[in-house]
Order: C-alpha cells, then structure tokens, then sequence
C-alpha cells in the first residue's frame, strides 16, 4: 500500500483552521497528517500535532521556506515540535546535520525548487543525481512531480521511481483518485493531498468522504512496502 499523507495547506500556507480539521481528520482512517511550516505561530502548530499525536497518527512537517536560514529554523522547529516526518526544503546537508541522532524521518526535495508556491525545475537526470547523492544521509525524497515547470508529471514521477532506491513521496497537484492510481501505480512510497481534499474535490461529499476514498486508493496500490 501506499501512505496517504493529508496537508492541513492550500498554496503552500497552513489553513488558519488547520485545527479544527485535524480533529475531523483523525475519526477517519487517515495515518499520516501534515502541514507546511508557515501559517500558523508555533503554539497553534503544537496543538495540532498534539491532536495528531493523541490519536495515534504520524506528523509531517513540509518546509517550503526559501532562505537557507528560515530552511534551518524550520527544522528546529520540526524537532521542537515532536513531528515524525520532516518533509521538503533543499539543503539537506545543513539540516542533515541538525536532526542528526533524533527520532525523526526526513524527506527532501530533490531537483530545483523555485517560488512560492513551489515550482520543480531540471530534468530527470538532474533530480536523480539529486537524489542518488542524498542515499545514506535523508530517509526518502519528496518530489513536487506535477509541479514541474516544463515535463509530464507522470513521466517525471515514473522515471524518478524507477532510478531511485530511496522511498518517493509525490507532492502538489494531486486530485483525483486516477492520478492517485497512476502515482501509486508507478511505485511511490507515499503522496500528499491538501486543498484537494480540503476543498471536496477528489470525489463527490464532504471530508470525511474525502479522506476515506483517498486512504481506499492508496491501499488498492497493491504493492506492500
């Protein structure tokens, strides 16, 4: 199966009522919760990883800030606030050497990002070699595959899939259970869905709605990893 991962986001910002839909979220199958690290002050931030934490379930945190100094602050805050997953930003190397020794799984982006909301840039060798020369220092990759400025998501995400050995979680621009099956299809460990869902456009009804059928089709995957 593939892991749902549900971003409390829209444009790359954490939705100001991220905790109220954190606390619908979690009656549902949902495993996996995150959010990006702008959008909320710190102290709501905790409230919703407590939530997430309370009902069993794994918090992501995404960085999507730009400057390498905003990049390190917001993988301290990801320590500080106990999250599971620390998924995006570029520098891994810096930030590798932050979290390392602490229980926490990071994610980056390989390729070039560029803007806000991210963008992804360079071709496929390119965002391989990205990723080959991560091997041994992050826990997988977190790759913006249609979010990319000139090529075919789903080619970049079958070509990145097949060439790297280190987990692939396909990020932005998921909404659809067919784009969900064409990701899950191509190997990738995990996806992220946030406004999609939010905003009830993956199937018809509400987010509980939502949810269940995204969770439904990333178990349908049929490839356990």
């Amino acid at each position: 199966m593939a892991q749902f991962i549900l971003m409390l986001t829209r444009d790359d910002v954490t939705v100001p009522n991220a905790l109220e839909l954190v606390r619908e979220a979690v009656e549902t199958p949902v495993a996996h919760i995150g959010f990006k690290d702008i959008g909320l002050p710190f102290a709501e931030m905790q409230e919703v990883v407590d939530v997430i934490h309370g009902a069993g379930r794994s918090a992501h945190l995404e960085v999507v800030s730009l400057a390498e100094e905003d990049e390190l602050r917001s993988a301290q805050t990801a320590l500080d606030l106990g999250v599971d997953y620390l998924l995006g930003g570029t520098r891994w190397r810096p930030v590798g050497d932050l979290i390392k020794g602490r229980d926490i799984r990071y994610f980056p982006y390989p390729g070039r990002v560029e803007g806000h909301p991210g963008t992804l840039a360079g071709s496929v060798d390119e965002i391989v070699a990205d990723a080959e020369e991560m091997q041994g220092s992050v826990d997988g990759i977190n790759l913006l595959a249609y979010r990319h400025q000139t090529l075919d998501g789903t080619d970049v995400t079958a070509a990145v899939v097949s060439r790297v050995e280190l987990p692939v979680i396909v990020a932005g621009s998921i909404d659809s259970i067919a784009r969900i099956e064409t990701v899950t299809g191509a190997g990738a460990w995990g996806f992220t869905i946030g406004a999609a869902a939010l905003d009830c456009r993956v199937v018809d009804g509400d987010l509980r709605a939502q949810l269940e059928a995204v969770v439904a089709a990333g178990a349908d995957a049929g490839v356990e990893r």
